[in-house]
């Protein structure tokens, strides 16, 4: 009898593990409670700054070919993850003939994303503290206020030129962004301006771009990023007001008909973190004539450079080819500084 109630004990729990087995595998598992998600900051700032051997705008040099230093701040407000809200502020030393202090940008759109497209609208008011007359004295009796009036006998600059003190003007502007893949990615973008420079000449700036971003995999394990871009654009340009017309040898008395112009600019740049280094081409198919009268340049020479718009001769060298060098970098609050 013993040995048989040993066997008994030993078939009962065994029974009763494969039962107890069974059962814990009908129970359903207790849920693991996931962390909580990270809640959604709709807010943004970007910022950043930069050094370059050239401020170049659509093909004309804003600094005399000249080194300039600039810096930006932008706060953002995500609505979601497609679409944003913007301002911002920005700034560049310049060196122009009204001897304006530099040029600051104030500006703000709105951003939506459609998959690979990403839009952008706003207006940006470029605004030119610190410009001033001839000597800082009024001459002539032009009306308007705000300029710097000639009469025959007084000119502003040595070389016949002249130029507003206040050229402060806005745009309203449209941009798209079609991302195909990590490598490719080309944009389209329409600028107007109904008083361009403040010259009373309506501007209109339409261009497309093109960018190439090296893959990961080509430029190995430095953290080294490169790309290639470039862009095409077309300057169209009204007339002036009669301001610009009343220099001497000069025959607008209803303003002059500004030239517009094709600019084009191709680069290469490097990245590595925040860091950005572009070298970059850039060049118009304005002449020289055609570009003093434009721009009103403090530095214009000669006077074979004539022109149907430019009828004193004097040339510039401010809308030609040129070659810019560009160090930047470039944060944002929610991936750089958290």
């Amino acid at each position: 009898m013993g040995i048989f109630m040993k066997k008994v004990v030993l078939l009962a729990t065994a029974l009763a593990m494969i039962s107890g087995s069974a059962f814990a595998a009908d129970m359903p598992l207790k849920a693991v409670k996931a962390p909580p998600p990270a809640p959604f900051d709709p807010w943004d700032i970007a910022f950043g700054g930069g050094v370059m051997s050239d401020y170049i705008f659509r093909g004309v040099t804003q600094s005399n070919h000249q080194p300039s230093v600039t810096a930006y701040f932008e706060p953002r407000y995500n609505i979601n993850k497609d679409l944003q809200l913007y301002v911002g502020t920005s700034a560049e030393s310049i060196s122009f003939s009204n001897r304006a202090a530099a040029e600051v940008d104030v500006y703000g759109g709105v951003r939506p994303t459609f998959g690979p497209a990403a839009f952008d609208f706003g207006v940006w008011g470029y605004l030119y503290p610190g410009g001033s007359c001839a000597d800082n004295v009024l001459t002539g009796g032009i009306p308007g206020g705000n300029v710097c009036p000639v009469s025959t006998a007084t000119i502003f600059l040595a070389d016949g030129n002249v130029m507003k003190k206040d050229v402060s003007f806005f745009e309203a502007y449209a941009k798209l962004n079609y991302t195909i893949n990590d490598s490719w990615a080309f944009g389209v973008n329409e600028y107007y301006s109904p008083n361009f420079l403040n010259s009373g000449a309506w501007g209109d700036y339409a261009s497309v771009t093109g960018k190439w971003t090296a893959p990961s995999a080509m430029m190995g394990t430095s953290g080294v990023g490169m790309y290639v871009s470039g862009e095409f654009g077309r300057q169209w340009l009204g007339t002036s007001d009669a301001f610009y017309g009343t220099g001497p040898g000069t025959v607008f008395a209803a303003g002059i008909p500004y030239k517009s112009y094709d600019t084009w600019n191709v680069g290469i740049g490097f990245t590595y973190k925040v860091f950005t280094l572009d070298l970059r081409y850039s060049d118009t198919d304005l002449n020289k004539g055609d570009c003093n009268a434009f721009t009103s340049a403090f530095n214009s020479t000669g006077t074979t450079n004539v022109t149907p718009i430019n009828p004193t001769g004097a040339g510039s060298n401010w809308c030609g080819a040129a070659g810019i060098a560009r160090l930047s970098f470039d944060l944002t609050a929610m991936t750089n500084l958290k």
